[in-house]
């Protein structure tokens, strides 16, 4: 209904919509009892309710008092920057295009992308992201992080090539690719979430203090590596254009202004979220498909057991750090007593006690880096896709409820002919046997959709578990590797200090 619309007009009716659901919201909430106000999860949702109402008016008023805008503008826009990679101030370049011409790469077909996709083992591409530099100054600085990849697919112009990505780039490919392939049925790799404590401690850090945030910039780093590979490591996202140009494109991409929280398309994103909850909660589908049935209950289970495992890895995480602690307060501790005591070879054993406590805390907080880099993340990760294999379910789910919602208004269609021509209403049976055949068709449509993105989420599913397998299982193995590494360590820092505790005389 909006494609004859100006931007300033559809813009007009988003926010004319947000403060007319706000106003109905409100009003409910006036008639809500102080006892359900006392509910955490009631209060909550009301709460948030009246702050995109109040940011919505605000909005209406702003964009009702600045003048029409062309049609490459938008008032819920970030603001871009255009920075050197290299690390100089940022730049602006005159006669040089700072987007990517939608043709100036080929685009391929869906029969491209199956056939040159299924050929997963003698074709790779490999990408590595490193060298993140902080771009700017203030709250408009960002993080640009080298992009580098590997490849001998014919797709791709070079077999190695490297270009610089913002955040904001990669949330954006996951928006593109999502867009292009959940409603097919295809589970998109979770791209890293935002971080406001994070992000914000990187826009006001200078040169000097970046190291506080280095530990953030390097699990982000490390995140958005993984989230690239397992996209490149799919047969199909692999070889589409957005995610070629993602990679290869020297030029700088289209801002992707909807991945702000605070953006009109957010606010939008956020209001569809909610729709879909309430979809989810008080649809229930009737399965016929005894293997989805079964599936579904399986997805839960893993996604239960994930949590609760990540739960206890991460209070493992936080232990382990504890104890690196203590053992360094312990090793102090026994360093000072050594000092004092006027017994000479218990004075010396204990000294050497302070210089194998401070060892072992090495260890300890080696293993403890180990736990979140190699157990914790992944499992923050499959938690993640988890939910992305949720959100294929939810689709198909969407796809079956519009498909009986054709079928529903054909028999409608169909009652309503039926009269017509009983009554004699030759006037109405042409428009009548029409709309009966359009929605024939839609129910044709719906059916075969519905019938496509299911035979696709057993495919992905497929798949999906065989990477799980292997993914666990060369997990597993470095993390006992590490396991053993540390404990052999261990060993022998006390094998060495054995001799000095029995030379105590």
């Amino acid at each position: 209904m909006w494609s004859g619309a100006a931007p300033n007009d559809i813009r007009s009716i988003v926010m004319d919509r947000t403060v007319w659901y706000g106003k109905v919201i409100v009003s409910a909430a006036l008639h809500i009892s102080p006892v359900l106000m006392r509910i955490p999860s009631v209060h909550s949702v009301l709460k948030a309710t009246m702050y995109l109402y109040t940011s919505a008016r605000f909005l209406r008023l702003k964009l009702l008092e600045e003048a029409p805008l062309d049609n490459n503008s938008d008032i819920f826009a970030e603001e871009s920057v255009t920075s050197d990679p290299t690390g100089q101030a940022p730049i602006q370049q005159s006669g040089v295009p700072t987007s990517l011409p939608s043709s100036r790469m080929h685009r391929v077909t869906t029969a491209e992308l199956q056939q040159h996709g299924a050929n997963g083992d003698d074709q790779y591409v490999r990408v590595s992201i490193t060298e993140p530099q902080k771009m700017g100054e203030g709250m408009g600085a960002y993080m640009a992080y080298r992009v580098s990849t590997q490849t001998n697919m014919q797709f791709y112009k070079k077999s190695n090539f490297s270009v610089y990505r913002r955040f904001s780039d990669f949330l954006g490919l996951h928006d593109k690719l999502t867009e292009k392939y959940l409603r097919s049925g295809r589970i998109i790799p979770p791209a890293p979430e935002k971080s406001m404590i994070g992000s914000t401690k990187i826009k006001m850090s200078n040169q000097s203090d970046q190291g506080a945030s280095a530990d953030f910039i390097e699990r982000r780093r490390a995140a958005l590596e993984r989230f690239i590979n397992r996209t490149a490591n799919h047969p199909i996202l692999r070889v589409d254009p957005d995610f070629r140009d993602f990679l290869e494109s020297e030029l700088e991409l289209p801002k992707a202004t909807n991945t702000s929280a605070l953006s009109g398309a957010g606010v939008i994103r956020l209001f569809n979220k909610v729709g879909e909850t309430v979809n989810k909660i008080t649809y229930k589908m009737d399965e016929s498909d005894s293997w989805f049935e079964e599936k579904v209950q399986q997805v839960e289970n893993l996604d239960a057991q994930l949590k609760n495992m990540l739960t206890r890895v991460e209070a493992l995480v936080y232990q382990r750090r504890e104890l690196s602690q203590c053992t360094a307060s312990f090793g102090k501790s026994v360093a000072m007593l050594s000092n004092c005591d006027e017994h000479n070879s218990l004075s010396r054993a204990l000294s050497q006690l302070a210089e194998v406590e401070e060892k072992v805390e090495h260890v300890y907080a080696e293993q403890c880096i180990a736990d979140f880099g190699i157990l914790c993340e992944l499992l923050k990760d499959y938690v993640a896709l988890v939910g992305a294999i949720k959100d294929v379910f939810h689709e198909r789910v969407k796809v079956y409820q519009n498909w009986q919602h054709a079928q529903v208004v054909l028999n409608k269609k169909r009652e309503a002919k039926a009269k017509f021509e009983i009554m004699g209403r030759t006037d109405k049976i042409n428009q009548a046997n029409d709309e009966v055949v359009e929605w024939e068709s839609k129910v044709e449509r719906g059916q075969e959709e519905f019938e496509n993105i299911s035979r696709m989420i057993k495919k992905e599913l497929e798949r999906f578990e065989l990477v799980r397998i292997q993914e666990f299982k060369v997990t597993l193995i470095n993390y006992i590797e590490s396991l053993m590494q540390n404990q052999q360590q261990l060993i022998q820092i006390w094998e060495s200090f054995l001799p000095e505790a029995k030379a105590i005389a």
